[in-house]
């Protein structure tokens, strides 16, 4: 009931004795949407206003003080400056009150809701807009602010068919109250009678009451008897309450839905971690190949010739089809199936390691799955912070590692993750002194070796980041990958190049078997 006139009829009434004998000294805004109005009177103090007018709130409060910006702070209505508050006054039914000013000024101040304004009256002309957006107010009178309205009997029953058109004083909180006691249950004689108590009580309520209900902030002149009603013998204390239960609701609606957004985002990342791993999974445990060729070669060593780069052999995995087989020259058959059962061996330890992680990220979405639920059950802030400590909004998430670890006798070996990880590990992880990597003349991960004090770079470590370079690029598959080796402090960045694009000004390149 705070957008009513039956409440800004109490405000007006109770601003009146509270403005006597004050002057405006200041009125400035420093938000959007927000004026601040200081009225002082030497030997009683400042009294402020504090009119919050976004479309969602619109509404005043009254604070004991207000310290002004030093920055970003702008004056307003500067006509009005330093002239005395002459008076207070209302309309008859209708949302608006204006203060009087001693130089024929007035400010009007207009709660319409999302249409809510302050405007500068010189005489009883509008001179200067608060909202300036709303051009009509230009053309605003305040002598055809009042509304005419007398509650009879006779106009009761005339318009009973269209109650809430006839009362347009009433908002629907009244119309709750008047619910609670069965209304349009009872025959018109006891309608009248409740619906003139009813308006009796509005005009000279005997508290006012604040609460949430239904999400909803409620300021009621009736008594709805809301869990957790705040009762108020002023008009003022309890626009102050309405206002600060507003502002507390928003900040918790706020970290409620940035707390859903987290957790809903996180899950999704899980989501397609869990998919992109199991395509994986599903692609490993249908490719058997490495482990059958290794077979075969072993099944048909004797007629496998030496230095032979690709053999065609009865496959009897598959009714003794032909298949053919790429050898490395250099290597004899047995060492050919020795390389290939390796892959085999490290494509079941890939699966295995997978298989561990998917049933780590499936819990973790069953932790994230109860935590949106906690959430989405919290009913104020407090409980939101107790439900989901683990997504409070007011702490920040560390960044991720730009890379994978990994370790070789002692060294550690880091990998990329993706372009923007590439150049963030290359250039803010990176020294001068570590070995940097990168299959040749291919997309792929950047790979650091870290450089110990006095320690050279051991040729099997060098070797190992070698195989990690060429397996985290766009020759994975090649059975020889050629992978660049550099200090990090040759290797820069042009400007513009896109992310993960570098220069290498000095290069030693080395052949190597991608591998995990």
């Amino acid at each position: 009931m705070y957008h009513t006139f039956f409440f800004v009829r109490q405000l007006s009434r109770e601003l009146t004795p509270r403005l006597e004998g004050h002057r405006l000294v200041s009125c400035f805004t420093q938000n959007k949407d927000e004026l601040v109005l200081e009225f002082n009177n030497p030997a009683r103090g400042s009294f402020f206003i504090k009119a919050n007018l976004e479309a969602s709130v619109s509404a005043l409060s009254f604070p004991d003080a207000f310290a002004r910006a030093r920055k970003n702070s702008t004056d307003l209505f500067s006509a009005a400056l330093l002239a005395q508050v002459v008076g207070v006054r209302s309309f008859d039914n209708e949302r608006s009150f204006a203060i009087d000013l001693s130089n024929e000024t007035s400010l009007l101040f207009k709660l319409h809701g999302s249409r809510s304004n302050i405007i500068l009256l010189e005489g009883e002309k509008p001179s200067a807009l608060f909202r300036n957006n709303l051009m009509a107010d230009w053309e605003l009178a305040p002598a055809n602010l009042h509304r005419s309205f007398a509650l009879t009997e006779s106009g009761f029953l005339a318009n009973r068919h269209q109650l809430q058109a006839w009362l347009f004083t009433f908002d629907r909180w009244i119309w709750r109250a008047l619910e609670m006691n069965n209304f349009h249950a009872m025959p018109a004689s006891e309608q009248w009678a409740l619906l003139s108590k009813t308006y009796q009580q509005l005009l000279a309520p005997s508290d006012y009451r604040v609460s949430l209900v239904d999400g909803k902030v409620v300021l009621s002149l009736l008594p709805l008897s809301f869990p957790d009603e705040r009762v108020f013998d002023h008009a003022l204390a309890a626009a102050n309450a309405f206002v600060s239960m507003i502002g507390h609701k928003q900040v918790f609606l706020q970290q409620k839905e940035a707390a859903r957004h987290a957790i809903r985002s996180r899950i999704r990342q899980v989501d397609a971690y869990l998919q992109k791993s199991q395509n994986r999974l599903d692609e490993l445990l249908a490719d058997r190949h490495y482990q059958q060729w290794a077979d075969l070669i072993m099944a048909h060593l004797h007629s496998i010739p030496e230095g032979a780069h690709i053999v065609s052999l009865a496959n009897f995995y598959d009714d003794n089809r032909p298949v053919d087989i790429r050898l490395k020259p250099e290597l004899s058959p047995q060492k050919n199936a020795e390389v290939l059962y390796r892959k085999a061996k490290n494509q079941a330890i890939e699966k295995s390691k997978l298989a561990e992680r998917m049933a780590a990220k499936a819990r973790e979405r069953e932790t994230l799955a109860q935590q949106l639920a906690a959430i989405e059950a919290a009913a104020d802030l407090k409980n939101l912070r107790q439900q989901a400590p683990l997504v409070s909004t007011q702490q920040q998430a560390e960044p991720p590692l730009p890379y994978h670890a990994f370790e070789c006798q002692g060294f550690k070996i880091w990998v990329g993750k993706n372009a923007d990880h590439n150049d963030t590990l290359t250039f803010q992880w990176g020294y001068k002194e570590d070995l940097w990597l990168h299959a040749k003349d291919v997309p792929g991960s950047h790979v650091l070796i870290k450089h110990q004090a006095n320690k050279p770079f051991p040729k099997p470590v060098i070797e190992r980041a070698a195989e990690l370079a060429a397996y985290n690029s766009k020759r994975k598959t090649d059975t020889l990958c050629p992978v660049i080796v550099t200090p990090r402090k040759y290797v820069r960045k042009r400007k513009g190049d896109p992310p993960g694009a570098v220069v290498v000004e000095k290069e030693t390149v080395i052949l190597v078997e991608p591998k995990l």
